[in-house]
């Protein structure tokens, strides 16, 4: 990315910075050892590996699994937003453009509680702490909307609203996670349109993770028997691979075999690796080995991307990606112990 008095990025230090951040993270091999611990020891060892501060914090108010859920959760959402902090110029603004859906996923969160009468309490025992002011306002909402219209409204003055106030005042909670899905995809491949090497790349970026999410629609469709006119709606538009009459096709296909057809006609799909994947989603009667071999494959592709244009986005991007996936695996080892889970079911979830 070219700098300038009119763009003051700074591409190069805070790709600098993040490298020294993801130094940081746990590899594989220190993730394996974590998941021979015991759920208590685990504790522990987490603290240990960067989030001391954080589990100090929530731990006169929970202990074990709870403890961990929160304190992962806060950590997260400082690390990101100091991240977001130290870049600058255009960079921000395409940072931005990626931790935008965490804005977008707290909306589905209070969504999901109020539409199931989940209580503020246990919402702010998990993904929404209290101690982090950042979730005042999310809590606020659950506290007093009475049901998903009340929610929407609540959520007036948030640019994500405005997909949700056009839906029917009886839309459905499924029906408010799909429009805020394709309106932070619309929204933010329209802000990366300029004309430069570092937008169309992170545009390449988007448009992959929005054909992973059309393949994931599909598949969940396909399992649910949903009808063409269902599946058509789920679509979201702005990919690669279900663009123009292929997204008429994709939403007409029955099964996984029309699926593996269709993705044949693409150069840039390793249709091979994912028709194995599915193989084992079928054995298993889960898409859980499908949705990990997408998730792999887009995680793979992103620290592709940074490393070719190391004066991009794609840098820091890729750091906040990786660091979503270490606090998701160890809530996946948390849950998984505690819930008594083999720890050869867990590692089978995570990218190791």
């Amino acid at each position: 990315m070219a700098m300038s008095a009119m763009d003051p990025s700074n591409a190069e230090n805070a790709a600098a910075r993040c490298k020294a951040r993801r130094s940081t993270l746990l590899d594989a091999t220190r993730k394996r050892q974590l998941l021979q611990l015991s759920a208590d020891q685990l504790v522990t060892s987490i603290a240990d590996s960067g989030y001391r501060k954080e589990i100090d914090l929530y731990a006169t108010r929970f202990s074990g699994a709870e403890l961990i859920e929160v304190a992962l959760a806060h950590n997260l959402a400082r690390d990101v937003a100091q991240v977001t902090g130290f870049c600058q110029g255009y960079l921000r603004l395409q940072v931005g453009v990626y931790t935008a859906r965490f804005a977008y996923e707290n909306a589905k969160t209070v969504l999901r509680a109020v539409r199931n009468d989940i209580d503020v309490e246990t919402v702010a025992s998990s993904i929404l702490p209290e101690e982090n002011d950042l979730n005042a306002i999310w809590l606020e909402i659950v506290r007093s909307a009475q049901d998903l219209r009340g929610a929407v409204e609540a959520m007036e003055s948030m640019p994500l609203s405005r997909p949700l106030l056009e839906l029917p005042a009886d839309a459905s909670l499924q029906a408010m996670e799909d429009a805020l899905d394709r309106h932070y995809y619309t929204t933010a491949l329209q802000a990366v349109r300029r004309p430069d090497a570092a937008s169309s790349t992170l545009r390449r970026f988007l448009q992959m993770e929005v054909d992973k999410r059309n393949i994931l629609n599909l598949l969940r469709a396909f399992r649910e028997g949903l009808p063409a006119e269902r599946r058509a709606a789920m679509m979201l538009p702005g990919g690669r691979l279900f663009a123009g009459a292929n997204a008429r096709s994709a939403a007409a296909i029955e099964d996984n075999d029309a699926l593996l057809d269709l993705l044949r006609r693409s150069s840039n799909f390793d249709t091979a690796g994912f028709e194995e994947a599915l193989r084992e989603s079928t054995a298993a009667r889960t898409l859980d080995p499908a949705v990990s071999w997408l998730d792999h494959r887009r995680h793979e592709q992103l620290r592709k991307l940074s490393f070719l244009h190391p004066l991009s986005a794609l840098p820091v991007i890729y750091y906040i990606a990786s660091k979503v996936e270490e606090v998701s695996e160890l809530r996946m080892m948390v849950r998984g112990l505690s819930a008594g889970l083999s720890r050869e079911d867990i590692e089978s979830h995570m990218n190791l």
